[in-house]
């Protein structure tokens, strides 16, 4: 993917989570970092592992909410009857150690936004 990415000389990229992109952020984030492309992840470890922002599902909050369900099937409730939900919460992330590594100004207002901003 990466390869590719850098033949094309694209602008930017986003890398949606999955197990293998997630098993494999710190190194895909040091990858596009090293080729200079800026990365819009879908979690906030991507930004944790070096990505420059993330804007996705909050897992903890995800986490919590399952444990609620965990909770209503223990005490009776069948699954088939619980409603399908979607997260709820979701958080903006962004590397400013990274933004500057890449040459990138982030705007005050973006980050005034931003649920966490790592320096």
């Amino acid at each position: 993917m990466l390869t590719t990415t850098t033949k094309q000389r694209v602008d930017a990229l986003m890398v949606l989570g999955d197990a293998l992109t997630i098993f494999s952020r710190r190194r895909i984030s040091e990858l596009t970092a090293k080729n200079g492309i800026p990365t819009m992840y879908g979690y906030r470890e991507f930004v944790e592992a070096g990505g420059l922002m993330s804007y996705g599902p909050s897992n903890p909050a995800m986490y919590r909410h399952a444990a609620d369900y965990v909770d209503k099937i223990l005490k009776g409730a069948r699954p088939g009857d619980l409603p399908v939900e979607q997260p709820t919460k979701f958080e903006l992330v962004i590397n400013l150690k990274t933004a500057k590594a890449l040459g990138l100004t982030i705007p005050p207002s973006l980050l005034g936004r931003a649920d966490q901003v790592i320096q």
